[in-house]
């Protein structure tokens, strides 16, 4: 295949990937945005809550879907209709076994946050919220397993659509549920858990609809209670390191809301702005992302060493087009990008302002890295190859970035600007070293199968 044909390819599979991670994105940013309308403190409660503490465990435990992707991806390839119904339901298994052993983490967040040093009237906030919408964390990785299921089989139209479904449901509720309007009792953050929970649910029943009615040969429901335990076992190994390495980088950004939590409310607030718009743009970059595992994924069941070459290469270049253009807006629509998530009159708007500009500012310069480690991970999950990138993210992350943000932001006295240039320092690392492990090591693999 030529490059313009690989960049085609790339495109028709991975834009509905980019789209569908966008609306699910949306999900948190509607609670984000509209509980910034309704108060700073609130506001500062689910930037714990659901962008740290959830998503945390969210992430964690996606890493049995991400592996269903690669291995259905493989298997559709070489035309194993068994294997790909095996492990899409040992994924289902595990998402089902990791929910269960989180909830009572979620359950009980408020003495967990108070002993991370949270304040009694946010960690307060966060629990309500959480033992709510924790219940949400068992259909929402069903739903991921089922999207890597069919997202591997190039049925991503079908992801995007049914994720932007969900967005819509869970804006509905939560503008009816947060701010009691259509007759609702007025919830506030209580509002937003329900929105998440019931927003779960319609996923979950819309993505088996469209399983069960488009792919009935797979029977992916039938006997599903029965064990695959050799199953089980691969995707466990596969996905573990997968969602340690994910956990890895998600909980760097989940430390660094905590810091913040130390510097104020204000600041955690700005922080939680930040996090959210630059988080929409990593979206991007994780479809791509995903798209790559797909093509390498195929390419490797096929021991195409050529085609994942030139793949790679276009999935790269197509990540750092948009890394540049990002960085553009983030530099010259600072304001415009942080008013979207707050009332005009609402009192700290001047000083969420003032932080979140700067903040956005060192948020532009980890583009480009935070790009290319996403589309490396992607590339190295679809030869199957993920100790080491667990290794890597584990050590860049956390020996290098959560430190580098605590040195710089509170023994240099950078406040938040420390915090944030220890997230750039950290992401800048794996960037480099994922990125070079493809292109020494990945191509090898590939070249053993070939």
């Amino acid at each position: 295949m030529t490059y313009p044909g690989h960049v085609k390819a790339t495109l028709l599979l991975g834009l509905p990937l980019v789209g569908g991670h966008l609306a699910q994105f949306a999900i948190g940013l509607t609670d984000t945005a509209m509980l910034g309308w309704y108060g700073v403190a609130e506001l500062a409660a689910v930037t714990l809550a659901s962008g740290s503490y959830f998503l945390v465990f969210f992430l964690l435990g996606s890493g049995f879907a991400f592996a269903v992707m690669p291995l259905v991806a493989t298997a559709a390839a070489t035309g194993d209709q068994v294997s790909i119904r095996r492990c899409t339901r040992m994924g289902l298994w595990l998402s089902v076994l990791f929910a269960a052993l989180a909830m009572p983490v979620m359950w009980w967040s408020e003495p967990i946050l108070l002993a991370l040093g949270q304040t009694e009237d946010v960690a307060a906030m966060v629990a309500t919220y959480l033992r709510i919408a924790g219940w949400g964390l068992f259909p929402a990785l069903l739903v991921m397993v089922l999207k890597s299921y069919l997202a591997a089989l190039e049925r991503t139209q079908a992801v995007l659509w049914i994720t932007v479904l969900a967005a819509l449901i869970n804006a509905v509720v939560n503008y009816a549920l947060i701010f009691g309007n259509w007759g609702a009792p007025e919830l506030g953050i209580r509002g937003a858990a329900i929105g998440s929970l019931a927003t779960h649910g319609a996923s979950l029943i819309a993505v088996i609809f469209y399983a069960i009615r488009a792919l009935p040969h797979h029977n992916l429901f039938q006997r599903l209670w029965h064990p695959d335990w050799e199953m089980f076992a691969r995707v466990f190994v596969l996905g573990l390191p997968i969602g340690l390495t994910v956990l890895s980088e998600v909980s760097m950004f989940a430390a660094s809301s905590m810091m913040m939590g130390w510097i104020g409310t204000v600041p955690l607030a700005a922080h939680g702005i930040v996090i959210s718009i630059s988080g929409a743009a990593f979206m991007v970059h994780l479809g791509l992302s995903n798209a790559a595992t797909i093509r390498a994924g195929s390419a490797y069941g096929r021991g195409d060493r050529d085609h994942m070459r030139r793949g790679a290469l276009v999935v790269t270049a197509l990540s750092l087009c948009v890394s540049l253009v990002t960085v553009a807006v983030f530099l010259t629509a600072p304001v415009p990008l942080l008013s979207l998530f707050m009332d005009n009159d609402a009192p700290a708007r001047l000083d969420i302002l003032a932080i979140g500009v700067g903040f956005l500012a060192i948020a532009a310069l980890f583009q480009l890295v935070d790009g290319a480690q996403a589309v490396a991970i992607g590339l190295l999950r679809g030869v199957q190859d993920t100790s080491v990138p667990m290794a890597v993210a584990a050590l860049s992350y956390w020996a290098l970035g959560i430190p580098t943000s605590y040195l710089l932001g509170f023994v240099f006295g950078w406040g938040g600007t420390g915090v944030w240039l220890g997230l750039v320092i950290g992401l800048g690392c794996a960037g480099l070293f994922l990125t070079l492990r493809f292109w020494r090591r990945g191509l090898n693999r590939m070249a053993v199968i070939c």
